[in-house]
């Protein structure tokens, strides 16, 4: 009889959990570089200006994530507000919403840290400044950031450093990031979401390491690379 009814609680227990898992929507986030899966360390990759790299840290901030459905009405948020990708993380690039959505036509986040948070104080979790992902109580947060070695660099061991950040109103680098999802951009409640990398070295500023190799402060460099990486997120079909 006892085993009967461990039998019983055990089956009862994996229907719960199928149930469950059914009733998510995770968001997949891949990270490459051109047309290549990002690998830090070990993979040498080309940018538009014909520069080698390798890279050995990407990380950024993806902050009040919502879905907009085909009826207009944003009405989900996702509960964690303040989320930390790191490639470095696996389990940083899964997403899991906890409701089963059906018609949704556009993500929307803020790639950043609001100027509340950058400006409150000490804080917990994916925002705690163990992270590395914080300069000062005055420069407040880095929101995303990309390291690396390139034989064009000129700094110290061909390094490369982009951090960027800024939250007051002259250099503000925080992005409204808005995806469309289209019919088949979804399978079995999933959403996969790239990023790509070369996005961070063309665009309305043209970044070549061998000129600019680094950007540690807020300001207008960090403002431009920011005009570049915002649009390096798409969604996989």
């Amino acid at each position: 009889m006892i085993i009967k009814n461990l039998t019983t609680t055990l089956f009862c227990t994996l229907l719960i959990t199928i149930a469950v898992a059914q009733e998510t929507t995770t968001i997949q986030l891949k990270h490459k570089v051109g047309d290549e899966l990002l690998q830090l360390g070990t993979t040498s990759y080309t940018n538009q200006w014909n520069e080698q790299f390798t890279v050995n840290k990407f990380k950024y901030y993806i902050t009040a994530l919502e879905v907009e459905f085909t009826n207009g009405n944003k009405n989900y948020s996702w509960h964690k507000k303040y989320h930390l990708v790191d490639e470095a993380n696996a389990a940083s690039k899964t997403i899991v919403l906890d409701k089963k959505l059906n018609n949704i036509k556009a993500i929307h986040f803020l790639l950043g840290v609001d100027s509340i948070v950058n400006t409150n104080g000490i804080h917990t979790g994916d925002l705690d400044p163990m992270k590395t992902m914080f300069w000062t109580w005055n420069t407040g947060y880095i929101y995303a950031k990309l390291e690396g070695q390139s034989s064009s660099s000129k700094a110290q061991a061909h390094s490369f450093s982009y951090h960027i950040g800024g939250y007051k109103a002259n250099e503000n680098a925080v992005k409204k990031i808005s995806l469309l999802i289209k019919d088949n951009a979804t399978t079995d409640n999933e959403i996969i979401i790239e990023a790509n990398i070369l996005a961070w070295f063309n665009g309305a500023k043209k970044l070549k390491i061998a000129e600019e190799p680094i950007c540690h402060q807020p300001g207008k460099l960090a403002m431009d690379i920011a005009n570049n990486y915002e649009k390096m997120f798409s969604v996989k079909l």
